[in-house]
């Protein structure tokens, strides 16, 4: 009966701009949108809709309560991040492997938190 997550929504002060740096550091692409609006989807189908926030921003920081990162799939580890580096994405700490995993935690635009990461394996 229940499939999973369809998207995950983040507010944003400029939700074209949140869009576009998706769009143009990440390869998602802006497949909708309606009234200020964005859907973004990623090539493995994932998507998240961009909405106009209200009010001031709380704290960000990664244990703060609530969802704390977006892990981004990768291929290829070192290409991906040699991408973000180009780029000159705000990177959190210097990448790092974890029970056979590569890691890098980033900031996208908005200063919300994501990570790359390449498995060798899926999970179960």
């Amino acid at each position: 009966m229940f499939k999973g997550l369809e998207h995950t929504a983040i507010a944003s002060p400029n939700p074209q701009r949140l869009a576009e740096w998706y769009r143009d550091h990440l390869e998602f692409r802006i497949n909708f949108e309606y009234a200020g609006n964005y859907f973004v989807r990623a090539s493995n189908g994932s998507m998240l809709e961009i909405i106009p926030s209200e009010g001031e921003r709380p704290s960000n920081k990664m244990k703060d309560e609530g969802i704390r990162h977006l892990a981004i799939d990768v291929e290829d580890f070192d290409a991906g991040l040699a991408v973000l580096q180009g780029l000159k994405v705000n990177f959190l700490g210097e990448p790092f492997s974890n029970q056979g995993n590569r890691l890098v935690f980033f900031t996208d635009c908005d200063g919300n938190i994501l990570h790359l990461i390449a498995r060798p394996a899926p999970l179960p």
